[in-house]
């Protein structure tokens, strides 16, 4: 009997959050059941990526609006770059916040999901369509590998936005990933992968910046066989796009 790779991601999931809580690295919100974990060390993590050209040079820069991701928004604003944040479960789109307009003071409470609501501009799919490309994605983690497998919270949300973005050229295959996360979210042994999970190029933790060992083939896009019509449903971006797409046909 085969292994089912949803179950099997669930167990790493809880084994991780677990973990985190026993070993006192979990910080603030807790309990981190159920999330992309904050985790002690965050700050040093997101210091390393920040030395990394990549980010040096990118000018639009995609961040998950989690917590341990939060240092990494701040300093997009503090170094004058566009930063798209995706809207809890995609429901309301994208957020894209030009620290131009922002004063510098609020600058920390930009870098939050309720700040970014307040001094970012919310994109519907003719917006999004609109902006520069993006330069690179960071992404939060549950747990992920050195072979570049990455487990989320296990909703697809982040799938998803890649997707859309994927769809809409705003994102190619050479679009560099990475992922900040502590030492312990680290495994060495290879997860499995499903073709619509979006794999990492780099992982930076407190400690490492590790180079991926086999990162691709990124998604193509979305795979509209397997979304759910609670998905299209809640997520009018995804059914605007679907009805972009029907009538190029």
């Amino acid at each position: 009997m085969g292994v089912d790779v949803k179950e099997f991601k669930k167990s790493i999931r809880e084994k991780i959050w677990k973990l985190l809580e026993e070993k006192g690295v979990a910080r603030f919100p807790k309990p981190v059941h159920g999330r992309i974990p904050n985790f002690v060390g965050a700050e040093e993590a997101a210091n390393k990526l920040f030395k990394l050209s990549m980010w040096r040079k990118a000018e639009l820069v995609k961040v998950n609006p989690d917590s341990p991701q939060k240092p990494v928004r701040f300093r997009a604003l503090v170094e004058g770059k566009l930063l798209l944040m995706p809207t809890p479960r995609i429901r309301e789109g994208f957020l894209i916040l030009n620290p131009r307009d922002i004063p510098y003071s609020r600058f920390s409470q930009a870098s939050t999901i309720r700040g970014a609501f307040i001094y970012g501009r919310k994109l519907g799919l003719k917006d999004l369509m609109s902006i520069k490309d993006v330069d690179l994605i960071v992404i939060g983690s549950v747990a992920v590998d050195v072979y570049g497998t990455r487990i989320g919270k296990g909703g697809g949300y982040a799938e998803l936005e890649y997707a859309i973005l994927r769809e809409i050229g705003k994102v190619t295959e050479d679009t560099p990933i990475v992922t900040t996360v502590h030492d312990l979210q680290v495994l060495n042994n290879e997860l499995p992968r499903e073709k619509h999970d979006v794999p990492v190029d780099i992982i930076v933790t407190p400690t490492r910046i590790i180079r991926t060992i086999k990162p691709r083939p990124k998604p193509q896009g979305i795979y509209w066989d397997l979304l759910g019509e609670d998905k299209l449903e809640s997520i009018p971006i995804l059914k605007e796009l679907l009805r972009l797409k029907q009538l190029r046909r």
